[in-house]
């Protein structure tokens, strides 16, 4: 007869923090959100960790270079989306280790036959209004110019007018040599009062821009999550099928941490994975592995020497694995078996194995009840899709600005591999994600810093300062339909910009 679970499989919604005793101490400024990325042994640090609990999805809407550069400046990581080719993983992340802090490759090129109309739609899908000219387009191209929104007026200038015709020329641009400190470079835009300053080689091809606007953010960032060579840290994704070509290159480029991206991780399969990467690089490369959803799962896993273990199945916002398969757990429920089974293991084993809790955070203060319940780190995916940073499009759909995102089991992303079976089929006989849009929310430096300070000042309302006394100290109750009706507002008129009030003495 089959198994059947006691009770009902809950999600985050369905739970609130009691909140407990908090001293003097208890405020966000004094609160730590640094936690171990990879297992160690009792009494020993873990070789990685995170200075806060976020990681980005293994996926091709979100995990990009520029991405991982941005979410390393806050001390969390990304991981290199493993749905296209070895080598082109393995130079997203060579890209990413070797950027240097300050020195910006441009993802905003023009050519100067190309028009102001085609300069305005860039601007609206990028949102960045400096733009260099190559001869070429691309962005180490040979420098022949470089556009501003100084140089044009939309509401006056023909659309057809081309870019040759307005840009500021080569010949009339103070410029740095390849190899020019970060030092140099801000001196140089504050002796001119220039607003970017482009890096050339000897050549004159374009290497990088440097913006008087990073000055100050350069100095400010005490979370950057750096390795010994003071390089960002930057993970990569890897499956199940050809893990012997894909990991030698991945390591090569100096991925820091690997992770197996697949829907479903209780299998011989990522066994076999784990088991060929312990016998060729012993424990010198570090691999996560998932997903799942129950105690066996991560024990299984864990045994098998993963690193990290992921936590769910189904949950994401444009996952349809459950619709689909009816498999998968709510992911509350599937969080706190599988940290309890964590904590278990760490008692039997002195070998603490952490968990990453992926999908089912619609809210911030669901990153919250995640922690509380036991996560040692969140994955997110629509999260961080929404920013500048994704690798995405910025789109305009019914007067409102979106960025573009899709699953990994969708028909576009044609990953199959993350939901292989084995055998010697390839390709998906069906979908388990969707195409979607998601609201465009701006940078992610803001978005990342207000939603922690949720995480720590509701950390403070538990009276704890760290991540291991706030799981200790975490008070959760189930909520009823009626109470998610009484936590929002309600029996009252909100006020709206479009209503008309007359005011009476």
């Amino acid at each position: 007869m089959a198994t059947f679970f006691e009770g009902e499989s809950h999600t985050f919604s369905e739970y609130l923090l009691v909140p407990g005793y908090s001293s003097a101490e208890n405020i966000p400024a004094n609160v730590s959100l640094r936690t171990p990325l990879v297992r160690y042994k009792r009494g020993e640090e873990p070789a990685l960790s995170l200075n806060i609990p976020m990681v980005s999805a293994i996926m091709q809407a979100v995990s990009g270079p520029k991405l991982a550069v941005a979410l390393a400046q806050e001390g969390g990581l990304s991981f290199i989306y493993g749905s296209q080719s070895a080598d082109d993983e393995a130079a997203m992340v060579r890209e990413v280790k070797s950027y240097k802090a300050g020195f910006v490759v441009s993802d905003s090129t023009l050519t100067p036959d190309m028009t102001l109309g085609q300069v305005m739609e860039m601007k609206e899908r990028t949102g960045h209004s400096t733009m260099p000219v190559t001869d070429d387009g691309t962005s180490h191209g040979h420098l022949v110019g470089i556009v501003t929104s100084r140089d044009y007026r939309p509401s006056r200038d023909d659309r057809a007018k081309l870019v040759s015709e307005f840009m500021t020329p080569r010949e009339k641009m103070i410029v740095a040599e390849d190899g020019t400190s970060l030092k140099t470079a801000n001196d140089i835009i504050w002796d001119n009062k220039l607003n970017q300053l482009p890096i050339v080689d000897a050549d004159n091809r374009l290497v990088a821009l440097v913006f008087r606007k990073d000055y100050d953010s350069h100095k400010s960032r005490p979370d950057e999550l750096l390795d010994q060579h003071k390089r960002y840290l930057v993970g990569a994704g890897i499956n199940t099928r050809d893990y012997a070509e894909r990991v030698p290159k991945l390591v090569d480029a100096g991925a820091d941490v690997l992770c197996i991206d697949s829907s479903e991780g209780f299998s011989e399969w990522q066994k076999r994975t784990l088991a060929w990467i312990r016998e060729n690089y012993g424990d010198s490369v570090r691999v996560g592995a998932g997903n799942v959803v129950d105690a066996e799962g991560f024990r299984f896993l864990a045994d098998c020497g993963a690193d990290f273990v992921k936590v769910g199945i189904g949950g994401g916002s444009i996952c349809i694995t459950r619709e689909q398969k009816g498999i998968g757990r709510g992911q509350a429920s599937a969080l706190i078996d599988v940290c309890r089974a964590r904590d278990e293991y760490y008692e039997e084993t002195g070998v603490y194995v952490p968990v990453c809790s992926d999908g089912g955070i619609v809210y911030d203060y669901h990153m919250t009840l995640a922690l509380a319940m036991g996560a040692d780190f969140l994955m997110l995916g629509r999260y961080f899709a929404r920013f500048d940073e994704s690798p995405t499009r910025r789109v305009n759909v019914n007067g409102s600005y979106m960025k573009e995102y899709w699953g990994e089991g969708s028909a576009r992303a044609r990953n199959w591999q993350r939901y292989d079976l084995g055998g010697s089929k390839k390709g998906l006989s069906f979908v388990e994600g969707v195409d979607s849009y998601v609201p465009y929310a701006g940078p992610l430096k803001e978005n990342v810093d207000n939603s922690l300070l949720k995480v720590r000042s509701t950390m403070c309302n538990c009276g704890a300062l760290d991540l291991a006394e706030f799981r200790d100290k975490a008070k959760l109750t189930l909520v009823s339909a009626t109470s998610l009706v009484e936590g929002g507002a309600h029996d009252v008129l909100l006020k709206d910009s479009s209503q008309q009030v007359n005011f009476r003495s």
